[in-house]
Parts: structure tokens; C-alpha cells; sequence
């Protein structure tokens, strides 16, 4: 059956849906929508006025099956090719359009869903024999149903079919309407099904395997043509295709192999830690692939060998060339009966006829026994299959309970260990901070260290200053002293000696004048420089509380403390001495800075003023001087 024919079976149901008063006939209105419609779904370009042009003698009245037809041939159906449009969509739109008339819809619960009924609808199209009004024959019908039971792995029993054509005779004679069969299915009047879910995923595959002509469908293990790597994939196989995916749900397309004249299966040995190898050869690749065993190697290649057949013979689909085969084998056996009845009428007299009917009876009661113990010995290969399949489910139920429970513990496990992680990169980051703080806690240190150290030096100097001063104060005293003692003396003598004397007189009052001024100035000096050592003190007494808070701040930077011992740390490193927890002492510093000076005593002197010093230090001057001491203050 060619494309066209099949794509009128399900415009039929369309039209026939239109036609309301079942006159024969439908009006221009609705053949607009339904020729808008199938030209949308068939993805030819829509011509509006074509309809009208075609119609153009004819008057405003319905048109009927015949007169649409020469319109729907040349406008539609002509233009039509395979593979530019999605069949199954086509049949939905006719369904969807038929449905709403001539079938009621399945209750909530029943067997069938609405799913279920379009491809029940879909099959009986396939199925149904080339004339219309559309019928199904009780063969065919058989057909049908025993694929169904075989995929949901159940015995097939024919009784409630012969039943409704023995009661029947227009199925007898005619067959089955889309609508009588799906009622009978509806109603488990044809077959006896127990678990609706069980039918759905059985007439799923039948519905694949005979619509959309899946040849084979499985996983494989495939060669991969850039990284050479075997990669499982999910092959649907047709008779012009064979598709791969990452997984059975058909979402991730990895390629696809596509079938013509030229290909050629061949077997492959063992190599690369793969078994059941095999190849398909096309013009331009050789695809290299690994069934799982080998009774699955050998189903793959006799269904490639079987699609690459199809493209030889220019046929799109098997169950089709199966349809026309199972029609000549009717009309065959049909002749042969015919033939058979009329020879035997007269030829056999009335004696032969009873010698052989009995020996036809007896024949007739081996060939019972004979197939009561073939249905026996199959009742109990089903029952044994049956039981090793529950032991199999039951098996990977378990095995899938457990896999659970394994992927439970391993995500608690995760869980605990990413909130470890994290309580050690938090710790980790306390820790850096406390680095940092104790760098930058120990360069202010050492800044102090220094600014103390200069102010020492500085009060060391202004000391030596005022000593030296008080020294120059007191022989200034004691050369006065004797001066005004020559005063004296000299007074004494001035009547003896009036000439020399007064040379004396006026040489005495000047060198005991310059001495009292030099005294003074002494004096002077002396109060500047004291002056100047109380200032040097005061910032001696500055720089030694720095040098104390920075101290006891390294001391309390210097050991990490975790987050659960940190008040512990906190109580015991109040009694602990910085030189042991590693802090720098002044008097530790002092003297290293002093052997590095003398080491350096040649170089200029800096003279950078003590001010400058603290405040290029940034040290805060609200130091708390209730701080425990230092063990290194000087």
C-alpha cells in the first residue's frame, strides 16, 4: 500500500466526521477548515482560493466525497512526499476530528486510555483491508491481538474471539469497525487483560515495532570513529535508519547510520575485551558495535539484514509486505478449500466414506492428544518462565533496595564531609587572619622597639648634656668664688700701691662681670637642657607604654587557638612570659641594636625626629596603662 492510500484511510474518518446529516455530502466551509488543516499538518504551502476555483461551476451546496476527491488529489495528496512531514501527527489530527463524533471517550479508570485508543486507531488503519467503509477481518484481527498478548509475555487465548464472530455474523462476513473494536477492547470482550499498565507498555511496542516499523531496538556497546573508545548507546533500528541514543527515553540523539543498496552486515571476532562483534559497512564508515550475547548479535543482524533487504526491494515498511503476504495465503487457501470440496463430492462412495471417517476420527483424537500434551508441555515452559522472571524482579528489586541504600549513605557521607571542608576552611581562614595580625602586630613592635630605643639614646645625650653643663656651672662657681676673693684682697692692698692699683681696679670689676655673665649663661643652658630631658623622659615614657601594648598583643597572637580552646587560652596565657612564647623583649632588642649601630657608627646619622617616627607608625596613644609589665621594659 502506497503513502497516498494510507493518508485517505485517515481522511476518510475526517470527512465522514464532517458530514453530519450522513448524507454523503459536506459543506465548503468545513472542507476549508479540513483542507486547511492537512495542509498545515502535511507542510505544504496553502493555496486559499484553490477550493473556490475548483468548485467554481458548482453552486453554495455541500460537496460530497466524490466531488472533493479530484481536489484532494491534485492539490494535496500529489504534493505530498515522504519524510517532509510527521505522520503521526497527520493521524491525531484525524483521530481528534473523528473522535469528538463517533466515540464517547474511555471513563477514568477504564482499560484504555485516550493514548491507548489513537493507537488502537492507528493499528486498525494499518491493519484494515483496502475498501471502504473501513473494516478489520477477524484474521487480521487475531493478528493483532496476538502480538499484543506475546508482548505483555501472556498466553493468547483465541476463545473470546471466536465467540464474537460465532454470535456476529456481520463480523463474520465483513469484519470489524474502528469503533466496534475499539468498544469490544474497552469493554475486555476481545482480550482478558489483568494490568492496565502492563497493556499499555505491550501495545507501546507493538505500536513501535508495526507504525513506526522498528525493526529492533536494544543497547549495544559502539566504537566510537575519533577517541576509539567503546561507548554504550541505545539503537532504534528501521528499515531506511538506524538511530543511537544516549539512553531509551530518545532525548539525546548521538547519530545515525543511515541504510541504503551499498551497505553490507559482517561479523567481526573477538578484540578489546568485546565479544559478539559486528559491523555495518556504508560508502563512507564502517560502524563497529558488541551485543551483549550472541543470540542478540545473531537478532541484529538478521534485522539489519532484513531492513538492508527492504531497501533492495524499494519497500518503507515489513508488516506491510507481511499484510500482503497473509492476504494471498487467505485468498490461497480459500481457492484450495473450494476446489477440494467440489473434487471430493464425486469421487468417494458411501463405504470409503465411512472407513474414512473413522480413520479420520481416529486421526482427529491422536492429533487432540497430541496438542493437549503440546498445550501441556507450553502451560508449563509459561509457568517456569513465568516463575524465573518473578525471581529475577524479585532479585534486582533487591538489588536496586540496595544500590538505595549504598547512594543514602554515600550522600550523608558527602554531606559530612562537605561540612567538615567547611569548618576547615573556616579555621584555615581564622588562622590567616591571625597570621596577618601577628605580621602586622610585630612590624608595630619592632617600630616601637626602635622609637624607644632613640628616645634612650636621646635622654642618654641630654643627661651627658647637663652634666657636662653642671660640670661647666661649677668651675664657673669656683673661678667666681676666687675672683670675688681677689676682689677682696686687692681692696686691701690700694693704699699702698695707687698707680698699679688702679690698673687692677679696672681689669677686676670687667673679668668678674664676664664671669658672672658666663655664669648665668651657664645657668641658663642648664635649665634648657633639664628642660629638654623631661621632654626626651615624657616621650621615653610614650614609646616604653607602645612598646608594652604591642607587646602584650604579639604575646596574645603568638599560639593559634581553635574555636574550643579559646577560652581555655585565654586563662592560661595570662601567666605565660613573652621571651618563652617567642615575643621580642626590649632589652633583647636594645642590645642587638646597639651592636648593629656600633657595627654601622660610620654611616650618616638619620635625622629624623622622633615625632615623624611615631606618626609614619600609626601607633595610637590611648594605650592602657593598667597592662601587665613587660618582662623586657627597660
Amino acid at each position: 500500500m502506497d503513502l497516498k492510500s494510507e493518508l485517505l484511510k485517515s481522511i476518510w474518518y475526517a470527512f465522514t466526521s464532517l458530514d453530519v446529516e450522513k448524507c454523503g455530502k459536506v459543506s465548503k466551509s468545513q472542507l476549508k477548515v479540513l483542507s486547511h488543516n492537512l495542509y498545515t499538518v502535511l507542510n505544504i504551502p496553502h493555496d486559499p482560493v484553490a477550493l473556490e476555483e475548483h468548485f467554481q461551476d458548482d453552486d453554495d451546496g455541500p460537496v460530497s466525497n466524490h466531488g472533493y476527491m479530484p481536489y484532494l488529489n491534485k492539490y494535496i495528496l500529489d504534493k505530498v512526499k515522504e519524510g517532509m512531514f510527521d505522520k503521526e501527527k497527520f493521524d491525531d489530527l484525524c483521530w481528534m476530528m473523528t473522535m469528538k463524533k463517533n466515540y464517547k471517550g474511555a471513563p477514568k479508570g477504564a482499560l484504555l486510555s485516550e493514548r491507548d485508543c489513537f493507537k488502537l486507531f492507528c493499528l486498525f488503519n494499518l491493519l484494515s483491508e483496502d475498501r471502504y467503509p473501513l473494516v478489520m477481518i477477524p484474521e487480521e484481527v487475531e493478528y493483532l491481538l496476538k502480538k499484543i498478548s506475546t508482548a505483555m509475555s501472556q498466553e493468547w487465548d483465541g476463545k473470546p474471539l471466536e465467540d464474537i464472530v460465532s454470535q456476529d455474523a456481520t463480523v463474520r462476513d465483513g469484519g470489524l469497525s474502528v469503533w466496534s473494536f475499539l468498544e469490544n477492547m474497552e469493554a475486555g470482550r476481545l482480550l482478558r487483560v489483568t494490568s492496565a499498565e502492563a497493556f499499555s507498555l505491550a501495545l507501546d511496542e507493538v505500536y513501535l515495532e508495526m507504525y513506526h516499523s522498528v525493526l529492533k531496538r536494544g543497547y549495544m556497546w559502539k566504537k566510537g570513529h575519533v577517541r576509539r573508545n567503546w561507548t554504550e548507546r541505545w539503537f532504534v533500528l528501521k528499515p531506511s535508519s538506524m538511530a543511537y541514543y544516549i539512553s531509551e527515553d530518545l532525548k539525546d540523539k548521538r547519530g545515525e547510520i543511515l541504510l541504503d543498496k551499498s551497505c553490507v552486515i559482517e561479523p567481526i571476532p573477538d578484540r578489546e575485551g568485546k565479544r559478539c562483534l559486528f559491523c555495518v559497512k556504508t560508502h563512507s564508515k564502517t560502524y563497529e558495535m558488541s551485543a551483549s550475547d550472541q543470540r542478540q548479535k545473531v537478532e541484529w543482524t538478521q534485522a539489519v539484514q532484513t531492513a538492508l533487504r527492504l531497501q533492495s526491494e524499494g519497500k518503507s515498511s515489513l508488516h506491510q509486505e507481511l499484510k500482503l503476504k497473509r492476504r494471498v495465503q487467505r485468498e490461497n487457501s480459500q481457492r484450495e478449500r473450494s476446489r477440494g470440496s467440489r473434487s471430493s463430492c464425486s469421487s468417494q462412495s458411501e463405504d470409503s466414506n465411512t472407513q474414512e471417517m473413522e480413520k479420520m476420527e481416529k486421526d482427529k483424537d491422536r492429533q487432540d492428544l497430541e496438542i493437549e500434551s503440546i498445550i501441556q508441555h507450553a502451560r508449563e515452559l509459561e509457568t517456569r518462565r513465568r516463575e524465573a522472571e518473578e525471581r529475577e524482579r524479585r532479585k534486582q528489586k533487591e538489588v536496586q533496595m540496595e544500590l538505595e541504600r549504598q547512594l543514602k549513605e554515600a550522600e550523608l557521607l558527602r554531606d559530612s564531609m562537605q561540612a567538615e571542608m567547611q569548618e576547615r576552611a573556616k579555621e584555615a581562614e581564622q588562622q590567616r587572619i591571625r597570621i596577618h595580625e601577628l605580621e602586622l602586630t610585630q612590624r608595630k613592635l619592632e617600630a616601637a622597639l626602635n622609637m624607644e630605643i632613640q628616645a634612650r639614646l636621646e635622654e642618654e645625650r641630654a643627661r651627658q648634656e647637663l652634666e657636662r653643663l653642671l660640670q661647666a656651672e661649677e668651675e664657673k662657681k669656683k673661678q667666681f668664688q676666687l675672683l670675688q676673693e681677689q676682689q677682696r684682697a686687692m681692696q686691701s692692698l690700694i693704699s699702698i700701691q695707687e698707680a698699679s692699683h688702679g690698673g687692677i681696679e679696672g681689669d677686676a670689676p670687667s673679668a668678674l662681670h664676664s664671669a658672672s655673665q658666663e655664669l648665668q649663661d651657664l645657668r641658663a643652658s642648664r635649665q634648657r637642657s633639664h628642660q629638654r630631658l623631661e621632654e626626651v623622659q615624657e616621650k621615653l615614657r610614650n614609646a616604653s607604654q607602645h612598646v608594652r601594648h604591642w607587646n602584650v598583643q604579639l604575646n596574645r597572637l603568638m599560639t593559634p587557638i581553635s574555636p574550643g580552646e579559646r577560652l581555655e587560652h585565654r586563662l592560661s596565657s595570662k601567666n605565660t612570659c613573652p621571651k618563652k612564647e617567642g615575643a621580642l623583649a626590649s632589652n633583647e632588642f636594645i642590645s642587638k641594636f646597639k651592636i648593629r649601630a656600633e657595627l654601622n657608627s660610620q654611616l650618616p646619622e638619620d635625622h629624623k625626629t622622633l615625632e615623624e617616627q611615631m606618626e609614619a607608625a600609626n601607633l595610637s596613644d590611648g594605650s592602657d596603662e593598667s597592662l601587665e609589665k613587660s618582662n623586657g621594659q627597660i
